[in-house]
C-alpha cells in the first residue's frame, strides 16, 4: 500500500524521512517553500519541484539526470534505505510527483509513502506542527533509473498505431474533449488519439484522502478492461497530476509500478 494515515505517521516520526512537496498552479500565487516555511511537519524536508526539475527545457517537471537526483537527495540528507513519506498542502496532490520520481531513480517502492489526507488532515486532527527548519547532514545517495517507467513523445505516437499500453489522461473532461483553453500559452486544445480521462479529481475526497480502493476500482473499471494490466501509462498537463492517478492505481494493482508520459500535453498539445 502506497498510502500512511496520520495516526501512523504520527507514532512513527522519528523513524522516517519526512518531505514537504508542496506545489501550486501558477494561477494560485501561491509559493509551497514559504508556506512550508511558516508551517510543517516537524523536521520535514522541502522539495521544490520546479526547481528539481530538468532546466535545459521549456517543458515543466522533467525529470533531471541521475548525477542531478543523486545530488538533490543527498542534499537532504536521505539515504537509499530510508523510509519515506511526503505530503503536501496542494489541491492538485503534487506529493505523488516526488513519489514517481523516487521510484523512478530506484529508491525501493516498499519505502515510500504518501501521506494520506496531506497537511490539511495532519492540521485538521490537531497533530504537532512547526517552523523550525530541519538540520540536514548531507548522505551519499546512490540512484539507478529505470527507464522503462516513463514514455517521450515518439512512444507515444507509436502507441497510437501499436496499442502496446493504455494511456489515461488526468486533466479535466472539458480539457481533454478540448471545450476550454489550456492554461499554458501555445497550446492548442484537446488529447492525444485513442487515449481515455479519468480527472484526478474523481479519485480524491474532499478531504484531500483518497477515496476507497472499492471506489478506485469502480473508477478504473471504466477505462481497462484489466485492473492487473501493467501496461498502463497516465498523462496530464505537466506531469503532475498523472502521477495522481498512478498512486490510484497502484492501490488496487500491488504490482504496479508508476509509468508517466512525462512531457505530457505540455509537450503534445504545442502548436
Amino acid at each position: 500500500m502506497s498510502l500512511i494515515e496520520t495516526v501512523e505517521l504520527e507514532a512513527k516520526l522519528e523513524t522516517l524521512k519526512v518531505i514537504d512537496c508542496s506545489w501550486h498552479m501558477p494561477q494560485t500565487n501561491r509559493n509551497g517553500y514559504d508556506e512550508y516555511k511558516n508551517l510543517h511537519i516537524p523536521n520535514a524536508i522541502f522539495f521544490d519541484l520546479d526547481k528539481n526539475s530538468k532546466k535545459e527545457t521549456d517543458l515543466p517537471h522533467m525529470l533531471v539526470g541521475l548525477k542531478e537526483w543523486e545530488e538533490i537527495v543527498s542534499n537532504m540528507g536521505i539515504s537509499n534505505d530510508d523510509q519515506i513519506v511526503i505530503y503536501d498542502n496542494s489541491d492538485v496532490i503534487s506529493s505523488c510527483r516526488c513519489w514517481y520520481n523516487f521510484i523512478y531513480y530506484g529508491h525501493n517502492p516498499k519505502l515510500i509513502k504518501i501521506l494520506n489526507g496531506g497537511l490539511k488532515k495532519w492540521i485538521g486532527e490537531n497533530r504537532e506542527i512547526d517552523n523550525e527548519l530541519p538540520k540536514i547532514t548531507k548522505s551519499n545517495y546512490k540512484a539507478k533509473e529505470f527507464k522503462n517507467l516513463v514514455k517521450d513523445k515518439n512512444q507515444i505516437n507509436e502507441n497510437i498505431i501499436k496499442k502496446e499500453f493504455s494511456l489515461i489522461d488526468a486533466r479535466s473532461i472539458e480539457r481533454f474533449n478540448g471545450e476550454v483553453k489550456e492554461p499554458r500559452a501555445g497550446l492548442r486544445s484537446g488529447n492525444i488519439e485513442n487515449s481515455t480521462c479519468i480527472p484526478f479529481t474523481y479519485l480524491i475526497n474532499s478531504d484531500k484522502t483518497f477515496k476507497s480502493v472499492k471506489e478506485i476500482k469502480e473508477i478504473f473499471n471504466k477505462n481497462l478492461r484489466n485492473l492487473s494490466s501493467n501496461n498502463v501509462v497516465f498523462s496530464c498537463g505537466s506531469g503532475v497530476t498523472a502521477c495522481v492517478l498512478a498512486l490510484a492505481y497502484s492501490l488496487i494493482n500491488d504490482n504496479y509500478l508508476p509509468i508517466i508520459y512525462d512531457g505530457s500535453w505540455s509537450e503534445y498539445g504545442q502548436t
